[in-house]
């Protein structure tokens, strides 16, 4: 079993940066892929970007490329989503989640564990 934390939510202006951590449990965490998704309300839950079990290798979504950048410490069990530029439009509920193998997938249903979710709030 695999718990997930996320932290580093809140609320910011257009144009400034947050980071959000995930804090994960167990001595596996090293060989999972991570991912970040987002769910703003009414709409259904997006990929935003993931990362290797290594951290050599990572994906973006379209809309985040060149703004956001994933990375991990496994030492630390702990991964990162640093978000810059923000827009009112990357408002929503930002979710951690692992995948029980090593390489990156891009679609909701290819993780297995999920944290709690981080509110994430741009204001114009």
């Amino acid at each position: 079993q695999v718990q997930l934390v996320e932290s580093g939510g809140g609320l910011v202006q257009a144009g400034g940066s947050l980071r959000l951590s995930c804090a994960a449990s167990g001595r596996t965490f090293s060989g999972y892929a991570m991912g970040w998704f987002r769910q703003a309300p009414g709409k259904e839950r997006e990929f935003v970007a993931a990362i290797n079990w290594s951290g050599a290798t990572t994906q973006y979504a379209g809309s985040v490329k060149g703004r956001f950048t994933i990375s991990r410490v496994n030492a630390k069990n702990t991964v990162y989503l640093q978000m810059n530029s923000l827009k009112p439009e990357d408002t929503a509920v930002y979710y951690c989640s692992a995948r029980t193998l090593a390489d990156i997938a891009t679609t909701r249903y290819g993780y297995d564990y999920w944290g709690q979710g981080t509110q994430v709030t741009v204001s114009s």
